[in-house]
């Protein structure tokens, strides 16, 4: 399908329904995804990223359907990562001579990618772009959420194509942010940040403001995954530098993994403990073998702080939770809290270990964990109560 989203831009994406993890397994799409790519006419007509690279020939079939590929002047790579850029080898076939307008660090992650020497055009932030009537700006957005990554504004109809910024994994036939489902959006949209953007926040930050203090008007967000936001489209922007400020709620998240429940059972009495010691907190309960690690990790991003347990195998922690570890630590969280627990049976290493890296992560630690041998009798549940009570008050 293709539809208009004003009268001389017209979406040229695809939806894509079935996706179900992305990133290899790194990160699961419970809603499907879109890649969207944009035809802007004017005198001159530039088409803006193309999609994913099993979808190409489909694309580049479908894109003639919609216009004469020679009719297009100038051909716009926003980011080289093959969600965005993977059918550039099939559309170039068709017209090589056209150029390729990139960042630097854009030309060699292509080149490097598809071995091919296209007509490419540098640019860099403030660069300029005829079209005819109107121009599109060029702005470089490093690391959001690669090296390569960049904007580009359109004068006249004030739309930012901000790529992977400010989007979303998210399927729908409506496209619009203010037609879809709201509570799935937000969800979607902080997720997103939480797992790919985190550790880039400062980043964030730092670009958005640049990007603002260019006092130029923005009516339309169109990103690159996920809905257009043409309904008050700077609340994603006002909501990114929110997340990007060492975001929190009072949440308590406990992560656990478990082999013959007591584990689970600790984590429990723990939450319940936490409960009786401060009643406004939230605290939700994930066994990480059984969650999907991707909601688990946007639920570490709202939480002021972490308790994570396991039990001792092997003298050291189950597989489930040492991922989820490893994860965390790659995203770098900030002004957090946490604490470790664990059941065990005769050496009881897996506090201690959780405890380091949960500190190789960047987690303030509240004390030195709990550990209970075996299943966890009155007396054990009684501790595990109070630990809870005293991490609420420790934590408040």
């Amino acid at each position: 399908m293709s539809f208009k989203i004003k009268d001389n831009i017209t979406w040229v994406g695809k939806v894509d329904w079935e996706l179900r993890k992305f990133h290899g397994e790194e990160y699961s799409t419970h809603k499907g995804s879109t890649y969207n790519s944009y035809l802007v006419r004017d005198k001159k007509t530039a088409l803006i990223d193309t999609v994913w690279t099993p979808f190409a020939k489909e694309y580049v079939t479908f894109l003639r359907q919609e216009t004469d590929l020679k009719s297009i002047d100038f051909v716009i790579a926003n980011h080289g990562e093959p969600d965005h850029s993977g059918a550039l080898p099939e559309l170039m076939r068709e017209i090589p001579e056209k150029p390729v307008y990139c960042t630097a660090n854009a030309v060699k992650s292509l080149k490097a990618q598809y071995h091919q020497d296209w007509n490419f055009v540098p640019v860099k932030t403030g660069d300029k772009l005829s079209l005819g009537s109107k121009e599109l700006i060029f702005i470089e957005a490093p690391m959001l959420h690669w090296p390569d990554s960049m904007f580009c504004y359109l004068t006249g109809d004030n739309i930012l194509f901000s790529n992977d910024a400010f989007g979303q994994h998210y399927a729908s036939e409506l496209m619009f942010n203010d037609l879809v489902d709201q509570a799935e959006l937000e969800r979607e949209c902080i997720k997103y940040y939480a797992n790919i953007l985190t550790p880039f926040s400062k980043l964030v930050d730092k670009k958005i403001k640049e990007v603002v203090g260019l006092n130029v008007p923005v009516d339309m967000i169109c990103t690159s995954h996920g809905v257009i936001w043409r309904k008050d489209p700077l609340q994603i922007v006002n909501k990114y530098l929110e997340w990007a400020n060492d975001y929190q709620e009072n949440q308590i998240t406990i992560i656990y993994d478990t082999m013959w429940n007591s584990t689970r059972k600790m984590a429990e009495a723990i939450a319940s403990g936490i409960r009786q010691g401060d009643d406004t907190v939230v605290v939700k309960l994930f066994n990480c073998a059984r969650y999907d690690k991707n909601d688990i990790i946007t639920e570490v991003f709202k939480s002021k702080a972490i308790v994570m347990g396991s039990p001792t195998i092997n003298k050291g922690i189950l597989s489930a939770v040492a991922g989820i570890l490893e994860e965390m630590r790659g995203l770098g969280f900030k002004n957090k809290k946490a604490a470790a627990f664990g059941s065990y049976g005769w050496s009881g290493e897996s506090v201690k270990m959780i405890s380091e890296k949960l500190k190789e992560g960047g987690f303030a630690l509240a004390n030195d964990g709990l550990r209970e041998m075996w299943n966890p009798d009155k007396q054990g549940r009684e501790n595990c109560i109070n630990f809870g009570k005293t991490l609420a008050s420790t934590f408040k």
